[in-house]
């Protein structure tokens, strides 16, 4: 059981969660203020996405990213910013041709996906390290092995800790692969990503068994669940040693018909992990125990 854990918030994402939850934040002020509500509750980290503030989709707007980094450092200089740079990795196959991309395909190459890593130098940024089909349909997340490898190269080269993002077994194993080959500065911070369909499930087994395959390495993990499986995690993660997510990315209610907010799932997050008989690391514990400056 893991003793001292991290909470991070991934706020918005960058699904169709504005439209069923009123709560999710989309211009960057609204994600700014959620940002610092959740650090205020016990978030050591915030995951972040953008959106464009018209149609409220996800977005690779390098000056939203700069917006919401400039609104939550005007009032917290300590809260760890982890932005995503999975953005770019979706290819509709067509369904008479799949060699022509269908509507809804936005894939570009891994460095096109780091533009606003690159221009921002967050603390944190995530690097998808697996393709996976991405529920019914033609839709395929793509990350090559050679995508990983670039993003890894890029990512260290711009002075950031890459967040690994693991959504099954495949891609923690060539994980360990370039943890081995030292491909990332210690200690190397993997998340698992766990009910996404089809990927790992979420559930005990399947975190138990990556837990597992990482014991031993220099890493600090930490893993979420989705829907309705998201607090379950939190629980089983900080008993099997890792650290814990939430957030309204992977979650949009409280309860059955209840929309939720980014500040009452980490409220609840804490509980649970304070009620098991652990502690709650502040950002400043947890810059540390992850080799932030």
């Amino acid at each position: 059981m893991n003793k001292d854990v991290f909470i991070t918030c991934a706020v918005t994402g960058a699904g169709g969660g504005p439209h069923k939850n009123p709560h999710v934040p989309v211009t960057p002020e609204e994600i700014a203020t959620d940002v610092l509500a959740v650090a205020a509750a016990g978030a050591a980290i915030a995951h972040i996405h953008v959106r464009d503030p018209l149609t409220k989709e996800g977005s690779r707007d390098t000056a939203l990213y700069a917006e919401v980094i400039e609104r939550v450092r005007a009032k917290n200089t300590e809260v760890i910013i982890n932005t995503t740079a999975g953005m770019g990795g979706d290819l509709v196959l067509g369904a008479d041709d799949p060699l022509s991309p269908a509507a809804g395909t936005d894939l570009v190459p891994q460095k096109t996906r780091l533009v606003h890593v690159d221009a921002l130098r967050p603390d944190i940024c995530t690097l998808d390290c697996g393709s996976y089909n991405v529920g019914e349909g033609n839709l395929v997340y793509i990350s090559t092995s050679e995508q990983i490898r670039e993003g890894a190269r890029l990512i260290r080269g711009y002075g950031v800790k890459p967040e690994l993002e693991v959504f099954d077994l495949g891609h923690l194993s060539f994980v360990t692969r370039l943890i081995s080959e030292g491909a990332f500065d210690g200690p190397v911070m993997i998340q698992f990503c766990l009910g996404v369909n089809f990927g790992a499930p979420a559930t005990t087994a399947a975190m138990k068994t990556m837990a597992d395959a990482v014991h031993g390495l220099d890493v600090v993990w930490s893993a979420f669940g989705v829907a309705q499986m998201q607090l379950p995690m939190v629980a089983q993660a900080a008993l099997l040693g890792g650290n814990v997510r939430v957030g309204l990315e992977d979650n949009i209610w409280l309860a059955r018909g209840v929309p939720a907010t980014n500040v009452e799932l980490v409220k609840r997050a804490r509980t649970i992990i304070e009620t098991m008989g652990s502690s709650v690391m502040d950002a400043a514990a947890t810059r540390k125990k992850l080799g932030l400056s």
